[in-house]
């Protein structure tokens, strides 16, 4: 059924476009408006809406199993577009539970507006939980004041999704989820993406400087830190971990197979017959191989269970963030042995290998981090709050 789904929406020719344009997206450091064009027009952007309301009704395990063949040809156009189902993901499932609050967002969507998401913060490393941005509460809406980074589709989103810190209690401090419509006031992009990789995601800055969001475009206000997890919150952590996971790991299938197809005709004056046979090569193969054979099941029952509705209640933090750690560091681990493997050509810069090499060590630094996802995996584990102060030492 996902396979159908996929093919319905993603034809092999359309990939295959984008892998040939990557190249020049990356090298030219410009977003990638032709794939955007043709996702689009291929009604991709629908994915998650429900049917019910005009969308091609996929759930999480669905849009993550696109997003893997895209990012196998196209990594940075996948890594971009996820933040689009960022949200409209999160608000499908929100509206399956019975709560029409974000509907809204899937209206939007229908009506072909683009969402992006605006979290990262210099300072702060539990994304969503807690902010620097301050959230000022005003008549009829929030005043939001602050610095995002890495906000990707920066040229194409019709509204970003963005959360502030509303420290006007300070013994109640809550979180304010919110969406800034492109035409809003008191906002700026700041063009500064020039990156080692994932370069046409050109996910520049924002620079909020009391930007005026008014109510009807509050997603939630909730408790800050753990606390305030709920469907919608842990539905952001869902949606964005899993997918980012599956972009991952489509760059680290085609570089195996990549790598694959380059020993067998590499020869060597030292071997009678290709590389496929030295006993060297063929470990470190088998070190690959295994390593994808180990990501590719924890990814896809995360993402089923996420899509069948399966109740882990605080396990929920192990397996998400676990599992996009475990992919995202497997997925570093083949592409780095693949520079190896293939030998110097794969440092050119007219070496496909030399691209994805760039794009997949960008993984390591998603939220969450090395750091970050230890500290939570294990804090749920032994039952400890992961607000706790301090936090480190």
């Amino acid at each position: 059924m996902v396979a159908d789904s996929i093919s319905g929406v993603l034809s092999k020719e359309m990939l295959e476009r984008f892998q040939e344009r990557a190249p020049t997206y990356d090298r030219d450091n410009t977003f990638f408006q032709e794939d955007f064009d043709e996702l689009r027009e291929a009604g991709y952007l629908y994915a998650a809406v429900p049917k019910e309301l005009g969308g091609l009704g996929m759930n999480l395990a669905q849009v993550a199993a696109c997003q893997r063949r895209i990012s196998y040809y196209a990594p940075a156009t996948a890594l971009g577009v996820n933040m689009h189902f960022y949200w409209t993901g999160v608000a499908a499932d929100v509206w399956r539970s019975g709560d029409k609050s974000v509907e809204w967002i899937l209206a939007e969507t229908m009506n072909d507006h683009v969402f992006a998401a605006g979290h990262a913060e210099q300072g702060t490393d539990i994304p969503l939980l807690t902010s620097t941005t301050v959230a000022e509460r005003v008549e009829g809406g929030y005043r939001f004041t602050g610095h995002k980074f890495f906000g990707s589709m920066s040229p194409v989103w019709t509204y970003l999704g963005l959360h502030g810190l509303d420290n006007s209690d300070p013994e109640a401090p809550k979180i304010i989820h919110a969406f800034m419509p492109r035409g809003t006031e008191g906002y700026e992009i700041k063009e500064v993406w020039d990156t080692l990789g994932m370069r046409a995601t050109q996910s520049q800055d924002t620079i909020l400087d009391g930007a005026f969001i008014p109510d009807r475009y509050i997603g939630r206000v909730v408790p800050a830190g753990a606390a305030g997890i709920d469907l919608f919150t842990l539905g952001i952590f869902a949606w964005a971990l899993t997918t980012f996971s599956n972009v991952y790991y489509g760059i680290a299938q085609r570089v195996l197979e990549m790598t694959i197809e380059a020993v067998k005709g590499k020869s060597s004056i030292a071997l009678t017959r290709s590389m496929a046979h030295h006993p060297e090569v063929q470990h470190a193969i088998a070190e690959m191989v295994m390593e994808m054979e180990a990501i590719a099941p924890q990814l896809d029952k995360v993402a089923e269970d996420w899509s069948n509705g399966v109740d882990h209640g605080q396990a929920w933090v192990i397996k998400l963030v676990g599992a996009k750690y475990r992919a995202v560091e497997g997925a570093w681990k083949v592409v780095d042995a693949a520079l190896d493997v293939t030998g110097g050509f794969g440092i050119f810069k007219k070496s496909p290998i030399e691209r994805l090499w760039r794009d997949a060590r960008l993984g390591k630094i998603h939220p969450g981090n090395y750091a970050l996802s230890h500290e939570f995996v294990a804090k749920v584990a032994l039952g400890i709050d992961p607000d706790e102060p301090p936090r480190w030492g």
